[in-house]
């Protein structure tokens, strides 16, 4: 059976959730180890082991939160000289992506990013990679071992197996070569709201939100509903909105239980990034909008008079 390396993000002593999202998929293609480095790799690791996770091989030496990308590549250059996996998965998040590039480059195989799925195919894999503002899927055959696949977050749901891991200590040397570039400050920025990427029900707004005034008509909601707001690419570009609140190929990737679009038309610029949403309700004038053929519920009507309405139905529901 193939050996599939799970690369289990930290960030500030946290596992991130791109790491189980990833396990799940991992567990399909093979036998799963994953790769915790830094400060809680081994409290991470009682975690992983619940994800199917066999095999957890940890390092907290401060130089992976403090110096960027060249040590955890130094780490994991190294156990591969030792075991070969045949896979290696990734979070397509900024940390990984660094990781992963330099990885590749060190080994001298190739790598496929951005990927929404990966299978096992002809003794290999492939990765299903969106183009085309996800109008299209590629199939992308990794050529060498390991492959090395980038994985959108969002494209699997996270699920416990209720297993345990051994828990490994990787040894690894972190040359001063490799200790260059380093975190000189962490900001946080400070917001009570929901998070978009781990709200359960996302509000998003497009061009038939009419301006960024109406805005706060969607805030009310998801604040009725305890979820987040989001936006399509073109409120973005016009700057109605920050790039934070973005969704779609270009932006984040949502998986909530209920995704609610309003006065979005459904490009598939836009889809692809909430496509995997549980129920998916819109809101619209035009009964032929796209988004109204993938829709579990579609209202046909005037989103600034059904928002407030649908807000304060919740609200009255709620007492």
């Amino acid at each position: 059976m193939a050996k599939i390396w799970v690369y289990a993000e930290l960030h500030q002593g946290k596992l991130q959730p791109t790491a189980l999202e990833l396990m799940a998929k991992a567990r399909e293609l093979g036998d799963v180890e994953a790769v915790a480095l830094g400060s809680g790799a081994k409290a991470a690791a009682a975690t992983l082991g619940k994800h199917g996770a066999k095999t957890v091989h940890v390092n907290e030496d401060k130089a992976f939160d403090d110096f960027i990308a060249e040590p955890a590549t130094d780490a994991l250059a190294a156990l591969h000289k030792a075991q070969a996996p045949d896979l290696i998965l990734f979070g397509f998040t900024s940390d990984s992506r660094d990781v992963a590039g330099r990885l590749a480059a060190r080994l001298g195989v190739g790598l496929i990013s951005n990927a929404g799925d990966v299978v096992a195919k002809n003794g290999g894999f492939e990765a299903k990679v969106p183009y085309f503002g996800g109008a299209k899927v590629a199939s992308m055959r990794a050529n060498n071992k390991p492959a090395i696949i980038l994985v959108r977050p969002k494209s699997f749901e996270a699920s416990e197996t209720g297993g345990t891991a051994e828990v490994k200590e990787l040894a690894a040397t972190i040359g001063a070569e490799s200790r260059r570039a380093h975190i000189v400050e962490r900001v946080t920025e400070a917001s009570e709201k929901v998070k978009l990427e781990d709200a359960k029900v996302v509000i998003s707004g497009g061009r038939g939100m009419g301006g960024p005034d109406n805005f706060p008509l969607l805030e009310a909601l998801a604040g009725a509903l305890g979820g987040a707001v989001g936006a399509s690419r073109a409120v973005v570009d016009a700057g109605w909105v920050p790039y934070a609140m973005q969704v779609g190929q270009t932006g984040k990737s949502v998986r909530p239980g209920v995704y609610i679009a309003v006065g979005i038309s459904g490009a598939m610029q836009h889809t692809v990034g909430m496509k995997a949403s549980k129920i998916i309700i819109a809101i619209n004038k035009d009964a032929e909008a796209p988004i109204m053929k993938m829709a579990d519920l579609g209202v046909v009507g005037d989103a600034l008079k059904i928002v407030p309405a649908l807000t304060a139905a919740v609200k009255a529901k709620k007492g």
